[in-house]
């Protein structure tokens, strides 16, 4: 993969005078990041923004606080700088891997994402808010204004949500990641470091934990090991029905986030697919006995 354009003048500005090695790390599908390797050894990772993704409700400044909170309570990458006005993120690099999919279903690795969701969640608030409920309906507003139509087998999803929305009821907001990947995880061989914060926002907690449930595919017994961890055994009556109805606006959330990139998107990739796939998994969702049984409590 090619540098994108302006790492060159970037790097300059931030490290004037110092010799850099760059290389295009792996990574997400709306942004590019960069390995800044110096000399002296030490490397950093430069997020370079995509474009028009405050469409998709990504605040850089907002993303820039949260990953700064994150690093403070030891969660997040430390933060080097901010380039304005690109909004682009310069982070020290976390040497550490990825952990393997299937190992974050594992009981100790569940344990260890607990904690740091915990830790995430207990921490100093953050300026924006993440609502699932309203971020599906921006999606599907800001994509009819650019001539695309969310598909019809998404048609029952909105009362399915208006319907989740109303047997949630009051939710306090909490410091939340929203967006947990498991390419997000970094194994630091200390911790769970987790990356990537430009959805982040004060949110409903069930979401993170229904949003990574989905993401590493937990089933059932999956699912209460992760509210024993999270709740340190003892998990509040109705957890377990939260969860299960986060499950389904977390594949909401992407599939009106690939209807909106459909939209919006420049790139090489086909985001339709993107957003059939996550409708699929919400309807079989909505057809397993534990979600509508937790919808009709």
């Amino acid at each position: 993969m090619t540098i994108p354009p302006g790492v060159d003048a970037a790097v300059a500005r931030i490290w004037p005078g110092r010799d850099a090695e760059l290389s295009v790390l792996g990574g997400g599908i709306t942004n590019h990041n960069v390995k800044v390797e110096l000399a002296d050894g030490t490397s950093y990772v430069l997020r370079v923004a995509g474009k028009d993704t405050d469409l998709l409700g990504i605040d850089r400044h907002a993303e820039h606080l949260a990953t700064r909170i994150a690093a403070a309570v030891g969660v997040g990458p430390e933060v080097v700088a901010f380039l304005e006005p690109e909004g682009w993120l310069v982070t020290r690099f976390v040497a550490g891997v990825i952990p393997p999919l299937e190992r974050m279903r594992e009981p100790e690795q569940l344990d260890r994402v607990a904690r740091s969701l915990r830790v995430v969640h207990a921490g100093p608030p953050l300026t924006t808010r993440f609502d699932s409920f309203r971020v599906v309906e921006t999606y599907r507003a800001t994509a009819a204004a650019r001539g695309t139509d969310a598909p019809a087998r998404l048609d029952p999803a909105w009362e399915t949500a208006r319907l989740i929305e109303a047997a949630r009821g009051h939710v306090e907001r909490r410091p939340c990641h929203n967006d947990l990947l498991n390419a997000n995880f970094i194994d630091d061989g200390l911790g769970l470091r987790i990356v990537d914060w430009e959805y982040a926002g004060m949110g409903d907690v069930f979401f993170d934990l229904a949003n990574f449930a989905v993401n590493h595919g937990l089933d059932e017994a999956g699912r209460a090991a992760l509210l024993d961890a999270y709740f340190t055994g003892a998990p509040p009556p109705g957890a377990a029905e939260s969860l299960e109805l986060m499950r389904f606006m977390s594949d909401f959330r992407e599939a009106m986030w690939g209807v909106l990139q459909s939209a919006v998107s420049e790139l090489d990739f086909d985001f339709g697919a993107y957003a059939d796939e996550h409708a699929e998994r919400l309807e079989q969702t909505a057809a397993e006995p534990g979600f509508r049984a937790a919808l009709a409590r």
